[in-house]
């Protein structure tokens, strides 16, 4: 899909998404997405695209980094728990508590003992945060290998990119297949009527968000919120100048 399409698609479906944060702040309801996927699939950017036009005060992103050695002898769900929306807010996780039944099971970061517990545990607590009336939504953006390496590659490359080139990520590409079979085990143990998974086809990321996001607004009630035109008085006085007086000066103009 060509950028200017793109971007003409996207803008309604931007437009819509403040509407469902106005919603959220008028009716005082919580939303939680969480983006799950193989490395490379896209996951920030389809945050990004969510989050460019919203509040920032009232949209959060949640990329929580390798555990602490305290945290990792917290409750598995303990350090997600804070990050988790008040009333009329929203949280976007940028992974998130699955990280244990994909990444640390394929790498080996958590013995199968604790998996299981994961698998065991996690429709209990996803169920607790749905009846507390928490809206929950959970993607998996799904890439094919071929599709996958090409992104490694251009990330390798590209010294704006290259940050989000792990060791981690450059040992998981010789299990695809493993992360096939643990996202399998995952949607068999935790796709429950309570808290669904969406797979999303991420070949093509622009149409991927796009297909996201329309998905997203689908799900929700109907989040269309009277609100009345702001208009801007006249000035009583003529436009002023910034002026500056003292020490401080602006810096020359290098552009």
């Amino acid at each position: 899909m060509k950028r200017k399409e793109y971007e003409k698609e996207l803008e309604p479906l931007q437009v819509e998404l403040n509407q469902v944060a106005r919603w959220l702040e008028h009716t005082g309801k919580r939303l939680v997405v969480l983006f799950e996927g193989r490395d490379t699939a896209g996951k920030g950017g389809a945050i990004n695209a969510i989050a460019q036009t919203l509040n920032p005060r009232q949209t959060h992103i949640a990329a929580l980094a390798k555990p602490s050695e305290r945290e990792q002898g917290q409750w598995y769900f303990q350090r997600y728990v804070p990050h988790l929306p008040a009333a009329g807010e929203i949280t976007l996780f940028d992974r998130s508590w699955y990280n244990r039944a994909g990444v640390e099971k394929v790498m080996g970061y958590a013995t199968p003992e604790q998996v299981k517990a994961f698998l065991r545990q996690v429709p209990v607590f996803e169920k607790m945060l749905v009846d507390d009336g928490i809206l929950l939504l959970k993607y998996w953006l799904a890439v094919d290998q071929e599709q996958q390496e090409e992104r490694f590659a251009e990330r390798a490359k590209d010294p704006l990119k290259r940050w989000k080139l792990s060791p981690i990520d450059v040992k998981a590409r010789e299990k695809y297949a493993e992360y096939g079979k643990a996202r399998d085990a995952m949607f068999k143990a935790t796709h429950r009527p309570e808290a669904p998974w969406t797979v999303v086809d991420f070949n093509d990321q622009k149409r991927g968000r796009l297909t996201l996001i329309r998905h997203l607004l689908d799900q929700l009630p109907d989040h269309d919120v009277p609100r009345s035109r702001m208009s801007l008085p006249p000035l009583k006085s003529r436009p002023g100048k910034e002026r500056y007086t003292g020490p401080v000066k602006p810096i020359p103009m290098a552009y």
